[in-house]
């Protein structure tokens, strides 16, 4: 009871401090129960297709026509019909029949061919710098060969690999209630493997497991086995040698060396023309911190999630065809927030994150763009394929402060599923709001109020921050509707008071160009890993798509002008014949004419009841890492540079903490947002790198040194957050 009063007495404290509201859970007596199904009609939405521009033979090909009709199966239920033998003994032994009867392929004779290939020619040959030259034969050059190959993998034994896989199996039907496998995805990674090429699998690793329960599941459904990279300097040599027959691979100490290092270039040949890396180790710990929690807790569902294959020579050929002139964010935006000039530069954004590594700087720069927008698809292709639980929802719910979580809860997981995405659960709404309430019970505090209402109050300081992560993962399904919210509200802000009533900001009549800017400069300012951009699509094409996604949901209504032509009617009048070959992401203002004409097209914000809070919904969607940036710029004048990158990240990251504590708003305290505020201030010019004997060095830009330019970057920021 004193607990419950303590509690009480926080939440009083916390909702008079900060204004929040709590949510308010209504008991729902005599309501009507309502299940919530994964998908809306009679089909699942499809998910985690490939890019129809880079890769159309394949979105075609390897697309299965009857996907959306197949259903799921459990990836760990082995039982006596799975084997060729029946009987009582064999509904004991299933686990064990089973595994002798997993197709283990037979090794190829991967030297040979590795000799064989144009870069190990080429050493042999002496073309290469650093290579072998005068004074090493074929046979010297093919035992070094095997000598690295011996020490990257070993030909995989069949006997050790079943044994593996029935104590594995053992263990994941112990530790997992079931694992979901989409049979449709199944299907398509079938169909590209008949095709004849080796399959590459890029993991996101969501789960501490990945390492050990992707190789299982794949072979488990007949697709070989699965070479998992390992971190070779936390194996012991006798750990090493049986991950080595259990198909895990070792990458050579050579191939780390310096590019200028003639030691490691036939290791880097070998290696480059032997596998690619997945850095999964962390399975064994893992496994080890499932089986010290076994009794004491229940056993928990999984579902690993598969995109649609595509071939990699497609995409190589066809991508270079597509690419284009791109400028820094430092020459896109900073003229912009210093107020030098106004008009968005008609280019693309040079934004590149991706981790530079020895194998990616031994590419050419051609290819190293390669590797970075292949990387891009491939994210794009992982997270827009994964499931949205439910934990999300109800995060993003007791985030953002909605009262009645039962109807909240439906609506949302309903306007996620219109919106092309999967979700990951299913049932009566009312279990499933107290199930996942039961999984945030750490997070979150209930409270009985008075005829059995139930009040839930999310716990201050790392509870919020949990939440934030949480409702983060329901933020690609709404991303388009939240960058257009967010442009909307700093087109407003010049102009209405953010405080305002709805109906005040619903006179403001806004034009299509003004819309087109302010989604530009927003999408310039966010992190291209969060907007999840494909590269080959254009940011004018999104603005597009953003501009529609508000007006199908409801937010913006066009504004009709007397004796213009009515927005709904899409006919072209004047079809220009350099049209008609254009790409379709090729498309400027001087192009078209259909864009002269949206010159003077308007928009209004819909009067509709349920807008405000639907707009306040989609704003607060970006307002931790929107808010970061703008903390991040009051930090510049409290920052101590010049200082490493980590340690600046760290500077930040206490500083964003301590804001927390004053402000009561913990969602920004995320070391994440902390590391994409020094690299989009990096990009941006703000922050400069130089190299110094202790490593790059950050320093302060001269430009940002004063308080008058500080000041227009956090106004420039802050124009976009929703109070």
């Amino acid at each position: 009871m004193d607990a419950v009063l303590e509690a009480k007495l926080q939440t009083q404290q916390r909702s008079s401090r900060n204004g929040q509201e709590t949510s308010l859970w209504s008991s729902g007596f005599g309501m009507k129960l309502e299940a919530v199904t994964p998908f809306l009609g009679k089909y699942r939405p499809f998910v985690g297709r490939c890019c129809q521009t880079c890769t159309p033979k394949s979105w075609e090909s390897l697309f299965h026509r009857s996907i959306m009709d197949l259903g799921f199966c459990n990836a760990i239920l082995v039982k006596e019909e799975n084997t060729r033998f029946r009987g009582w003994l064999v509904r004991r032994l299933c686990f064990f029949l089973w595994s002798l009867e997993q197709h283990i392929p037979p090794c190829q004779d991967a030297p040979q061919k590795i000799m064989e290939s144009t870069r190990v020619q080429n050493i042999i040959s002496g073309r290469t710098p650093g290579g072998a030259g005068e004074g090493q034969g074929p046979s010297l050059v093919k035992q070094e060969v095997q000598r690295v190959l011996g020490h990257i993998q070993a030909p995989p034994r069949p006997f050790l690999l079943r044994l593996f896989s029935w104590a594995l199996l053992r263990f994941l039907s112990r530790f997992f209630l079931n694992v979901q496998l989409h049979k449709g995805q199944m299907k398509m990674v079938h169909k590209a493997a008949q095709a004849g090429s080796p399959l590459v699998l890029l993991s996101t690793h969501k789960s501490l497991l990945d390492g050990i329960l992707l190789p299982f599941v794949l072979l488990s459904q007949g697709l070989g086995v699965l070479r998992v990279a390992w971190d070779p300097r936390i194996c012991s040599p006798i750990l090493r040698a049986l991950l080595k027959k259990l198909g895990g691979l070792f990458l050579p100490p050579e191939a780390s060396l310096s590019l200028d290092s003639s030691e490691g270039v036939l290791a880097r040949a070998v290696v480059h023309e032997a596998l690619a890396p997945l850095g999964l180790w962390t399975g064994v710990l893992a496994v080890l911190r499932g089986l010290q929690g076994w009794g004491r807790s229940r056993r928990i569902c999984a579902r690993v999630h598969l995109a649609q294959p595509f071939s990699l020579q497609e995409y190589t050929i066809n991508t270079r065809s597509c690419w284009d002139s791109r400028q820094t964010l430092e020459q896109l935006l900073q003229p912009i927030v210093l107020g030098q000039c106004t008009v968005v530069p008609d280019t693309e954004k040079e934004q590149e994150w991706t981790p530079v590594t020895g194998l990616l700087l031994a590419l050419k720069e051609e290819d190293q763009l390669l590797v970075r927008r292949l990387s891009r698809h491939a994210l794009n292709a992982s997270v827009t394929s994964s499931a949205v639980m439910s934990t999300a929802i109800m995060a993003a719910l007791l985030l953002f402060r909605h009262r009645k979580l039962l109807g909240e809860f439906s609506w949302l997981t309903e306007e996620t599923l219109l919106r092309g995405f999967d979700v990951g659960f299913s049932g009566q709404l009312r279990c499933l709001v107290q199930h996942t309430l039961g999984l945030l019970r750490t997070h979150v505090a209930l409270l009985r109020v008075h005829q059995g209402d139930l009040l839930v109050v999310p716990r201050p300081g790392p509870g919020l921050v949990h939440l934030a992560r949480l409702s983060a993962e329901l933020l690609p399904a709404f991303l388009s509707e939240a960058v257009g919210a967010c442009a909307v509200r700093g087109l407003l802000a010049g102009r209405v008071l953010p405080e305002g009533p709805w109906e005040l900001q619903g006179v403001e009549l806004l034009s299509q160009n003004d819309l087109y800017r302010q989604i530009l400069l927003l999408l310039h300012l966010l992190p291209q890993d969060l907007l999840l951009l494909q590269p080959c699509q254009s940011s004018y094409c999104y603005c597009q798509e953003v501009l529609d996604r508000l007006i199908q949901c409801g937010l913006l209504v066009a504004e009709e002008t007397p004796g213009s032509r009515p927005a709904c009617d899409t006919r072209r009048q004047r079809l220009s014949a350099k049209l008609l070959w254009k790409p379709s992401g090729d498309f400027t203002d001087s192009d078209s004419d259909n864009f002269e004409e949206a010159e003077g097209r308007c928009f209004r914000l819909s009067q509709q009841s349920r807008c405000p809070d639907f707009f306040l919904f989609l704003c607060r969607l970006l307002s931790p890492l929107l808010k970061a940036f703008a903390q991040a710029a009051t930090f510049l004048h409290q920052g101590q540079l010049p200082d490493t990158e980590s340690g600046y990240v760290e500077q930040l990251f206490r500083f964003l903490e301590a804001t927390a504590q004053e402000e009561g708003f913990f969602e920004c305290a995320d070391p994440n947002l902390a590391i994409s505020a020094v690299w989009t201030f990096r990009d941006l010019g703000v922050l400069q790198q130089t190299p110094s004997p202790a490593g790059p060095m950050l320093h302060l830009s001269p430009t940002f040194a004063s308080w008058d330019n500080q000041e227009k970057l956090e106004q420039f920021i802050r124009q976009f957050i929703c109070g």
